[in-house]
């Protein structure tokens, strides 16, 4: 039995490149195996983006209901991670997109 810590679980919730294969390994078949196993996995993708608008909105709604009542430094947090969700997110929907038009070969 592969019992996973709660930090790794945590991780694979959040980020999606441990379910991925490098296309850059191995002789042509391997790499058209990894590319074909790539795009198989590119349906988990929109899962991440969800997950991470989510983060990023309700980050922003609790940036915005602590700056109403406390001093701005301690919205800090909160704004910094709902940043931190835009670029994720744009990766995200980059690789999807390239995932989906990648030519099989």
């Amino acid at each position: 039995m592969n019992s996973k810590t709660f930090a790794e679980l945590l991780y694979r919730y959040w980020f999606y490149g441990w379910m991925f294969r490098d296309v850059n390994r191995g002789n042509v078949l391997e790499r058209a195996a990894a590319a074909r196993h790539n795009r198989e996995r590119s349906s988990w993708l929109p899962t991440y983006l969800r997950r991470w608008t989510v983060l990023g909105v309700l980050s922003f709604v609790v940036g915005v209901a602590i700056e109403a009542v406390a001093p701005a430094p301690v919205a800090l947090l909160p704004f910094a991670l709902s940043t931190m969700s835009v670029p994720v997110n744009a990766v995200t929907l980059a690789t999807w997109v390239g995932l989906k038009v990648m030519p099989a070969h």
